[in-house]
C-alpha cells in the first residue's frame, strides 16, 4: 500500500493484560492514496519498536506499507479513537511481518502531495465560524465539523 500520511497520533503505552507488570505501546496514522480513499493504520508492540516506527516518518511523507494485516473495523469503537474513514477496514502493522518505508512523494507520485490538503469530510457537512457564532445557542451540545484556516500558533 502506498499513500501520503495525512494524520498521526502520539505514541501511548498501556498495561499489557497478558504480561502483568509490562506495557504495550501503540500509535496510529492515516494514509491517503486518492481524493476519495484513506485508511487508518494501527501498530502495537514493544516500546522501542513503536517509538522507532513513529519517529521514522511524519505527516506529509509518502509511505509504502508492506505486509499489513487487513482487518474489519469495529466502526463505533474505532471512531472514538481514530479519524472516520470511508473504508470498513483498517490496517494493522506487525513488528515481525510488516515494513514501513518512507520516501519522497516526488519519487513516488507527485499527485499524492495534493491529497495532503484535501478535507476528509463532505464539503456540505461543515459549519463556518460565522455560523457557530450566530447560532451558538441552538448548536449547544452538538458535535460539529468546522473548516477553518489557522493563521498562527503561539
Amino acid at each position: 500500500v502506498i499513500g501520503v500520511v495525512i494524520g498521526k497520533t502520539d505514541v501511548r503505552g498501556f498495561p499489557d493484560r497478558k504480561n502483568i507488570g509490562s506495557e504495550r505501546y501503540t500509535f496510529s496514522f492515516t494514509i491517503r492514496d486518492s481524493p476519495t480513499y484513506f485508511i487508518n493504520v494501527n501498530s502495537w508492540g514493544r516500546e522501542d519498536y513503536i517509538r522507532s516506527l513513529s519517529e521514522s516518518f511524519r505527516v506529509g511523507d509518502c509511505v509504502t506499507i508492506e505486509n499489513p494485516l487487513v482487518q474489519s473495523k469495529e466502526a463505533e469503537r474505532e471512531e472514538k479513537f481514530n479519524p472516520v474513514t470511508p473504508s470498513c477496514y483498517k490496517l494493522l502493522l506487525s513488528e515481525n511481518h510488516s515494513v514501513v518505508k518512507t520516501s519522497s512523494c516526488y519519487e513516488v507520485d507527485t499527485k499524492l502531495l495534493s491529497l495532503l490538503h484535501l478535507p476528509v469530510k463532505d464539503p456540505q457537512d461543515y459549519y463556518s465560524l460565522g455560523d457557530i457564532t450566530a447560532n451558538g445557542q441552538s448548536l449547544d451540545g452538538r458535535i460539529l465539523n468546522v473548516l477553518a484556516a489557522v493563521l498562527s500558533v503561539s
